[in-house]
């Protein structure tokens, strides 16, 4: 039996529907996971996504870009392939796509995470004959912060500061992990302020009706100091940039999943690391193909070599795939 995808130098292809998932070159048709740069790239003749996901999409790309949407769990016939979006858990909106083409379904994982954040739609596994996987963190040393125990450290961590008279500046990247901090933190300890890029973002999604906790925008004119203690949400790129530096006396810490790896966090140079991640850890990885029922599996993006031998030692018929993805790197943009 033909294979439902293929892999082609332009992304992941559908014949039978003349389609591509998440193409990271021109194509006439993209079905896109999710607003993130190495997932919803420019140039696409059209683009389909879920209702969710497109207000961020259509920022991101343009008003030029031609954007139609799905509600989850939504079926939509094209050409010989039917198709339908589940929800991935990695950020508001972001979907894993299943393709059915002759009764043989096959899902792109997109990237995912499997425990809820309060935030992003849970994920949900999504049973077919072929699953094609992230595997960002594929190894057994990433294991994420339980959500409350990280909620209590970054709050924790953020008081301290602000009863010595310090800025707290937490660096995480605009889309999903700002937003999921954001949700963690407690405004009475004090202000929050924001990069403009996590905050023309936070608008975005306000604007679609999810909340956030009040934020005030950093703009060039604004006298920081009239913001003691306050917690303030920062890009990757804007920590080593003068704009951080305008806080003056003030506590550094970086959120991401390779805060997990002791060289990783000495090379930030951060006072603090949290442990925590949009995409699934070890156990998420290995709980959500196991849902899935599927023997086939395909590796993209992370530690496929490691991740794809372990798999064949369970018994799957596992595959590494390369692609442009770049996992928890994507959105430096």
């Amino acid at each position: 039996m033909a294979d439902v995808l293929t892999f082609t130098d332009r992304g992941i292809y559908c014949a039978a529907g003349d389609f591509y998932i998440d193409p990271w070159r021109p194509v006439d048709r993209a079905l896109i996971t999710h607003g993130h740069a190495d997932h919803a790239r420019a140039g696409m003749g059209s683009y389909l996504a879920t209702d969710a996901a497109a207000p961020v999409m259509q920022h991101r790309l343009g008003p030029q870009a031609r954007i139609e949407t799905l509600k989850f769990l939504e079926p939509r016939q094209i050409g010989a392939a039917s198709v339908s979006y589940h929800p991935a858990g990695h950020v508001p909106g972001s979907a894993q796509i299943k393709v059915t083409v002759k009764g043989q379904s096959w899902v792109v994982s997109g990237d995912y995470k499997t425990v809820a954040d309060g935030l992003s739609e849970p994920f949900a596994p999504v049973p077919c004959h072929a699953f094609i996987t992230e595997c960002t963190f594929g190894l057994p040393v990433f294991s994420w912060t339980p959500q409350d125990v990280l909620t209590d450290q970054i709050n924790g961590w953020w008081a301290a500061n602000a009863a010595a008279g310090r800025f707290s500046i937490l660096g995480a990247y605009a889309l999903g992990k700002a937003q999921r901090l954001l949700t963690a933190a407690d405004p009475d300890i004090g202000p929050i302020l924001t990069h403009g890029a996590i905050e023309n973002t936070n608008e975005v999604l306000r604007a679609q009706g999810i909340p956030l906790p009040d934020t005030i925008r950093v703009t060039p004119d604004m006298n920081v100091k009239d913001y003691p203690g306050a917690l303030v949400l920062a890009t990757p790129g804007a920590m080593a940039q003068p704009w951080a530096r305008q806080f003056g006396r003030a506590s550094t810490a970086f959120a991401s999943g390779w805060m997990a790896l002791r060289g990783v966090r000495r090379r930030r140079a951060m006072d603090r690391g949290f442990v925590v991640s949009d995409h699934a850890d070890w156990e998420g990885l290995n709980t959500a193909i196991r849902a899935t029922g599927a023997q086939k599996i395909f590796v993209t993006h992370g530690y496929t070599d490691p991740f794809r031998r372990w798999l064949t030692d369970q018994g799957y018929d596992a595959h590494v795939v390369s692609t442009d993805y770049t996992g928890d790197t994507e959105d430096e943009a």
